[in-house]
């Protein structure tokens, strides 16, 4: 392994992003849910529902708008890793889910990450705003984000 903060290969580590420190486990008290060659997934430092999880690339991956149709599968993988984390939680209620991408500039931090909320319906006040259902700043389902990855592509 390189030293800490040496580049890993083009973008795949940032020893100054803390979800690559987490996903290369150099970050104290960061209980992995899951991990395997391309995802892990942790719990989320301020919950917004009883389950709050975040699924995220262990290769250094910008926010949303830096993503073309080639990252398809990733988004596509992490939802997948997402629900079957809630299943081994003992989340039941597959519809009482809510699975999202922050779009910029309201990304508080620089790494893609999946938002995984259950039960939705017990989401407060505050994070029913912060996580609304395809919002200027949340866009929940590949559906919402392929359609944006695509005209992305259409006009680049």
């Amino acid at each position: 392994m390189s030293a800490e903060g040496e580049e890993q290969g083009p973008a795949s580590y940032d020893s100054r992003c803390i979800f690559c420190r987490i996903t290369n486990n150099q970050e104290k008290g960061s209980e992995l849910l899951h991990s395997d060659e391309d995802l892990t997934c942790f719990r989320d430092i301020r919950p917004g529902a009883p389950h709050h999880y975040l699924v995220v690339p262990k290769k250094h991956v910008g926010n949303c708008k830096t993503l073309t149709n080639e990252h398809v599968p990733l988004v596509q993988n992490m939802i997948e890793v997402g629900k079957n984390v809630l299943q081994k939680n003992h989340v039941a209620d597959v519809e009482d889910i809510r699975l999202g991408f922050h779009w910029p500039p309201f990304c508080s931090i620089g790494h893609l990450h999946l938002h995984v909320l259950a039960p939705a319906s017990q989401l407060g006040f505050l994070s029913r705003m912060i996580y609304r259902i395809n919002s200027y700043w949340f866009i929940t389902g590949t559906d919402q984000l392929l359609e944006r990855l695509q005209a992305n592509t259409a006009t680049s």
